[in-house]
């Protein structure tokens, strides 16, 4: 009889327990950390150590915000902005007119139409246009590249479309004044020291290690301008290409003619889905925004950000998450 008892008392013990258990699971799911996943660009670019900078940021508190997030080189901004519409990536860095184009169903989304499930979260860094040149093949302008060997960049890069607008605003065909090449931007420098290639695009923030390893070769090199009547038609009919200026006497003095060139540029943004949960998205705003001083000391090329330029440059809508903060920070109405 004692026995009895006793394993009657275990049974309704186990029973207890079990449902204890039960009834806290909705809790121990909700403890569970949201994934996400970044998409950045090459390694040797500056997207890459954007999307490091966030990530670290954000997985250094992700026991207060319940997510967790890594890092995925790419080819650029177009992988990424087809990754995060078809739910292979959460967050992409994408240039402000792939974002544009995207958007509205342009360039490489003419046969698949406005990518309507993307959404914007903010602007980082600006991103320069440059041509650099080997001093031997004797190209000082851009109508100098007629018949030249040039790289453009990956096509699924945004830099590659950039090399194509400014061949066009000089009367240049990409596919027949040229000898084009496409290999991706990191080989670049590579290929211009070999012999192989005579000049090559680039779209990037600064200090690039790119354009570092182009200029330190024992092949000279010089920058050339980007500029001319057909590039100022090119500005004042976009809403994302800017003129500025590429600081080669700063940062890349070892080409020939350090100083500085005119060219145009765009910017980097960071970008999500619409489907991507509002909380997640309000979190990488908010710690980003929250720290920005943090922030900005993270990199040399956000050397110049402020918060008000941050939200410049943004053709896709904000998602909800983003929006959610801003109008909590007072940023939007």
């Amino acid at each position: 009889m004692h026995g009895l008892v006793k394993i009657k008392t275990t049974l309704i013990l186990a029973v207890l327990s079990m449902n204890i258990l039960l009834g806290a699971m909705p809790a121990l799911l909700q403890a569970e950390p949201q994934f996400a996943t970044i998409g950045s660009g090459d390694v040797s670019g500056i997207y890459y150590p954007t999307g490091l900078i966030i990530a670290r940021m954000i997985n250094d508190k992700r026991q207060a915000y319940g997510v967790r997030m890594t890092v995925e080189s790419t080819p650029g901004s177009v992988f990424n902005v087809n990754a995060i519409t078809a739910g292979y990536l959460e967050f992409g860095l994408v240039q402000s007119d792939k974002q544009f184009q995207a958007v509205t169903g342009r360039a490489e989304w003419t046969k698949k139409g406005p990518q309507s499930g993307l959404r914007a979260l903010f602007s980082i860094h600006h991103e320069s246009v440059s041509l650099v040149a080997a001093v031997d093949a004797g190209i000082e302008t851009l109508s100098d590249l007629k018949g030249k060997r040039v790289n453009l960049g990956h096509p699924r890069a945004g830099q590659y479309q950039n090399a194509v607008d400014a061949l066009k605003s000089a009367g240049l065909n990409p596919n027949r004044d040229i000898l084009p090449e496409k290999a991706k931007a990191a080989e670049a420098p590579r290929l211009l020291q070999d012999n192989r290639i005579d000049a090559f695009f680039l779209t990037a923030g600064h200090p690039s290690e790119i354009l570092t390893e182009a200029v330190s070769g024992m092949r000279k090199v010089r920058f050339i301008p980007i500029t001319g009547s057909g590039i100022d038609e090119l500005v004042a009919s976009t809403t994302y290409y800017t003129t500025t200026r590429l600081p080669v006497e700063r940062f890349y003095r070892d080409a020939k003619e350090a100083a500085d060139v005119e060219t145009v540029g765009v910017i980097a943004t960071l970008c999500t889905s619409a489907v991507v949960p509002d909380h997640v998205v309000y979190v990488v705003t908010k710690e980003v925004f929250d720290n920005f001083d943090y922030f900005k000391r993270q990199h040399p090329a956000f050397g110049d950000l402020t918060k008000e330029g941050m939200l410049q440059g943004l053709s896709a809508p904000l998602h909800p998450g983003a929006l959610t903060y801003y109008r909590e920070a007072g940023w939007v109405k």
